[in-house]
C-alpha cells in the first residue's frame, strides 16, 4: 500500500501519508536466529556449528565489481520454496560481455534484481524506479541503465535463493504485469536495437 499509494491504513482506520517519507528498506533474516537464540548481524551461526556469513556475498560482488570495473552487477540465484527447500538451481544463463547481456534484454529481462549490485552514480544519471509501473518498475530501470550504457557483468554463481510462491505479488498478478511489458517493450525495444547496431559498428571499427 505504500508503494502503490503513498499512504498506509493501521488496524484502526487510521491513514498515515507516506508520500515525502524516505524508507529504509530492511531484512527480517535475523528473525529465526533470533528465535533460535542465535546471534544478529552479518556472521551467524548455524545450528550445527558452521558459520554462516552473509556479507561474503556482498564482499564478492564488490570485489568482482572492482576488478572487472563495472558499474552493476547480477548474479546467478537458486529457486527455493516456502520451506526454504531450493528447487530449481540456477536460473539465469551464463553471460559472457555487457553486449550478450544487452542483447538478451531485446528478448527478456534478464536480471533478478534481488541480486543486483549497482552504484549510486547510476541512478543519478539514469534516475530511480518510475512508479507509474505498478509490477514492472525494475524492467524500466534496468533498460534505462542499458540505454545508458552502463558498464554491466554477471557473476555465474548463484550467490542469492529467491522465494517462489503461489501467493506472490508478480504469480497474482499475471495478465496486468504482462501488459506493463509489453508497453516498455514498445517504449525501449527500437531504442535498443538502435544502440545494439551502434555497438556492434564500433567493435568492427
Amino acid at each position: 500500500q505504500i508503494l502503490d499509494d503513498g499512504r498506509l491504513t493501521d488496524g484502526q482506520g487510521r491513514v498515515v501519508d507516506f508520500r515525502n517519507t524516505v524508507l529504509i528498506m530492511t531484512s527480517n533474516l535475523g528473525t529465526e536466529f533470533v528465535r533460535r537464540s542465535g546471534s544478529l548481524g552479518f556472521l551467524q551461526r548455524t545450528g550445527d556449528g558452521e558459520e554462516r556469513a552473509e556479507h561474503e556475498k556482498i564482499e564478492k560482488q564488490v570485489d568482482f565489481m572492482e576488478d572487472r570495473l563495472v558499474d552493476m552487477s547480477f548474479t546467478n540465484y537458486d529457486i527455493i520454496n516456502e520451506n526454504n527447500e531450493v528447487v530449481m538451481k540456477n536460473l539465469t544463463i551464463n553471460f559472457l560481455s555487457t553486449n550478450h547481456i544487452y542483447e538478451t534484454f531485446l528478448y527478456y529481462n534478464p536480471v533478478n534484481g534481488c541480486t543486483v549490485m549497482i552504484k549510486k552514480d547510476v541512478f543519478n544519471e539514469v534516475g530511480y524506479f518510475n512508479t507509474l509501473y505498478k509490477f514492472t518498475q525494475d524492467y524500466d530501470m534496468w533498460l534505462r541503465v542499458v540505454l545508458a550504457k552502463t558498464s554491466i557483468a554477471f557473476i555465474n554463481e548463484s550467490l542469492t535463493k529467491y522465494r517462489s510462491h503461489s501467493n506472490s505479488t508478480s504469480a497474482k498478478n499475471q495478465p496486468a504485469m504482462k501488459m506493463e511489458i509489453r508497453k516498455l517493450e514498445a517504449i525501449y525495444r527500437r531504442k535498443l536495437r538502435k544502440l545494439l547496431k551502434k555497438w556492434i559498428l564500433f567493435s568492427r571499427n
